[in-house]
């Protein structure tokens, strides 16, 4: 296993701190935690991370311009959705997804699908 660094973009301050102890339980370390589309775009625009876990819905608005920005820089992201009704965009349709509530078991699998 390659050990990574991992934004968590998650507007839910308790869901987001505990992606952290997962993601520093599996191996992995944290770059940081953005918790709205605005945060994110401008973390996606400094770089200095491997992967992206990227809630679909952040304080009322879609992820998918961070979505965009990330996948024209190369850097791959996985959806966080507590079910969300629509279906992401065609350019994001493959884009590996952790559905919630997450366990340790299925952010290792996600974080392992984007590899």
């Amino acid at each position: 296993m390659n050990s990574r660094s991992i934004l968590i973009v998650e507007d839910e301050s308790l869901i987001a701190m505990m992606l952290e102890d997962f993601v520093d339980s599996l191996g992995h370390s944290v770059a940081g935690t953005e918790d709205c589309v605005s945060g994110a775009l401008a973390r996606a625009e400094a770089g200095g991370f491997d992967l992206v876990i990227l809630d679909v819905h952040l304080r009322g608005e879609s992820c998918w311009p961070v979505a965009d920005l990330l996948a024209d820089r190369g850097i791959p992201f996985l959806l966080a959705t507590g079910g969300h009704t629509e279906p992401p965009p065609s350019r994001h349709a493959q884009a590996p997804v952790l559905s919630k509530p997450f366990t340790l078991a299925g952010v290792e699998q996600a974080i392992d699908a984007t590899a």
